[in-house]
C-alpha cells in the first residue's frame, strides 16, 4: 500500500521522536547540540523553500481572483468585512477559552522548578511591536521589496489595488489576468515539488528539538502543556461548531477531510506558513472559489492567529501563577483586551508570540524573566498553535464563502 503525505509525515514525526530521544540519552550535551545543529539545516532549508512560494502565490491568486470579480469593490469590501468580523469573534472566543483553562488548571502553581531571578534577561526584543510601525508597514513602498522580504500583508494590499485596476482595464488586462492565473498554477506545481521533502523536514525538526531538550522536558511541563492543548482542542471545537451552524455538520466533516494534510503539516513543522499552499489547494477542492479563498486566507494568516493569541494569555497567566502574583479580574480582562489588539500586528515578527508576551508582562507588573520558564517547551506548543491557526483560517474561509455564495444565488432564485 502506498502511503500518502499525511502518513509519511506522521511516520517522520514518530521517527524523529525516537531518534532525538536516543541521541539525548546516549550522547553528551555538546554532541547532542552538534547533532541538533546539523539537522536544523534541513528544517531551515525546507521553511525557506516554503517562504519562497508564499508571496508569489498570494500575488497571483489574489490578483487573478479579484480580476475575475470584475472590479466589484462592493463585493470585495463585503467579503473583507465579513472575514474581519469572523476573526474578531473567534479571537474573543480564543481569549476566553485560554483564560478559563489556565485559571481552572492553574499549571503555574507548585511548578517545582527554580524560578529565574526577576532581573534575568529573556533575550526577547519588543522593538518591532509598535502600533505606528504596524500601520505604516501595511502599505509597501515597493511591491518588489514586499515580495523580497515576504511581507504578506503588504503583498495583499498591493494585490487588492492591482486586481481591482486589472478588472477596470477590461480586454486590455486579459493578458495580465491570464499571467496571474498562470503564476498561481506555477507556484502550486512548485509546492508539489517542495512537499515531497516535508517528511524529511519534520523528522529533522522533531529530532533536533528532542536531542537537545529530551523527553523529560515534556514530563516536567506536563500540566502546562496538557492544559494548553486542552484549550486548543476547545478552540478548534468552537470554530467547528460555529461553522456547523453556518454550513451544516456534513459539510464540516468534508472540510476536515480536505484540510487533513495541511493541518498535519502545520503541526509537525510548527509553521502555519508551511501549510498555506496546501491549504489553498484543499479549500479549492472543497469548493470555495479562488477569488474568496485567495483573499480571506492571506488576511487570516495576518489577523486571525487565534492559537497564538490563546497562547499569549495562557503563558502570561502561567508566569503570574509561577511567581505567586495574583491579578485581579479587572487586570486579567484588561490583559485580554490588550492582547486582542496587539496580537493583530504580529504577522511577520520573528518569534511573534514570545514578543507579544514580553511586551505584555511588564504592563501588569509581571517579570519578563518568566519567559525563560517556557522557552524550553515553546517549540512543542508552537506545533499546536500553528495547526490551530491553520484550522481557524480554513473555517473562516468556508464561512465567508458560504455567505457570499448564498447572497449571489439569491437574485437568481428570486428571478426563477
Amino acid at each position: 500500500m502506498r502511503l500518502g503525505l499525511t502518513a509519511w509525515i506522521l511516520v517522520a514525526l514518530v521517527a524523529g521522536l525516537a531518534a532525538g530521544a536516543f541521541v539525548n540519552l546516549t550522547q553528551p550535551p555538546a554532541d547532542a547540540a552538534r547533532f541538533a545543529d546539523a539537522l536544523s539545516l534541513i528544517t531551515d532549508i525546507f521553511l525557506r523553500l516554503i517562504k519562497m512560494i508564499i508571496a508569489p502565490l498570494v500575488l497571483g491568486a489574489l490578483v487573478a481572483g479579484i480580476g475575475r470579480m470584475g472590479g466589484d469593490v462592493a463585493a470585495l469590501s463585503r467579503i473583507g468585512g465579513r472575514a474581519v468580523a469572523w476573526f474578531i469573534a473567534t479571537s474573543v472566543g480564543a481569549l476566553a477559552i485560554g483564560w478559563a483553562t489556565v485559571t481552572g488548571f492553574r499549571p503555574g502553581d507548585g511548578l517545582g522548578l527554580p524560578l529565574p531571578p526577576t532581573s534575568a534577561d529573556a533575550g526577547i526584543s519588543t522593538e518591532a511591536l509598535t502600533f505606528r510601525r504596524f500601520m505604516t508597514e501595511l502599505v509597501p513602498t515597493s511591491v518588489v521589496d514586499a515580495l523580497a522580504r515576504n511581507q504578506i500583508l503588504q503583498v495583499v494590499v498591493f494585490s487588492v489595488f492591482a486586481g481591482v485596476a486589472l478588472a477596470r482595464l477590461g480586454d486590455k488586462g486579459r493578458v495580465l489576468r491570464e499571467g496571474a492565473e498562470a503564476l498561481m498554477d506555477l507556484m502550486l506545481v512548485v509546492t508539489g515539488f517542495v512537499m515531497k521533502t516535508a517528511p524529511l523536514a519534520v523528522f529533522a525538526a522533531v529530532a533536533a528539538t528532542i536531542a537537545q531538550r529530551g523527553l523529560g522536558v515534556v514530563a516536567t511541563y506536563g500540566k502546562f502543556m496538557g492544559g494548553f492543548y486542552v484549550a486548543l482542542l476547545g478552540l478548534i471545537a468552537l470554530n467547528l461548531l460555529a461553522l456547523a451552524v453556518v454550513i451544516g455538520a456534513p459539510a464540516v466533516g468534508r472540510l476536515l477531510r480536505e484540510i487533513r494534510d495541511p493541518f498535519v503539516l502545520a503541526f509537525s513543522t510548527a509553521s502555519s506558513e508551511a501549510a498555506y499552499p496546501r491549504m489553498l489547494a484543499a479549500l479549492d477542492r472543497f469548493g470555495i472559489p479562488g477569488r474568496i479563498s485567495a483573499f480571506v486566507l492571506p488576511l487570516g494568516y495576518s489577523f486571525n492567529l487565534d492559537g497564538s493569541m490563546m497562547y499569549c494569555v495562557f503563558a502570561c497567566l502561567f508566569i503570574a501563577q509561577a511567581y505567586g502574583i495574583e491579578l485581579s479580574l479587572f487586570e486579567q480582562l484588561a490583559m485580554m483586551a490588550m492582547l486582542l489588539v496587539t496580537s493583530k500586528g504580529i504577522a511577520g515578527v520573528p518569534r511573534a508570540s514570545l514578543v507579544v508576551i514580553a511586551a505584555t508582562l511588564p504592563v501588569f507588573g509581571l517579570p519578563t524573566a518568566g519567559l525563560l520558564l517556557i522557552l524550553g517547551v515553546d517549540h512543542f506548543l508552537d506545533m499546536g498553535r500553528s495547526a490551530t491557526n491553520a484550522v481557524g483560517n480554513a473555517v473562516a474561509s468556508a464561512a465567508v464563502a458560504h455567505w457570499e455564495l448564498a447572497r449571489e444565488a439569491t437574485p437568481r432564485a428570486t428571478a426563477e
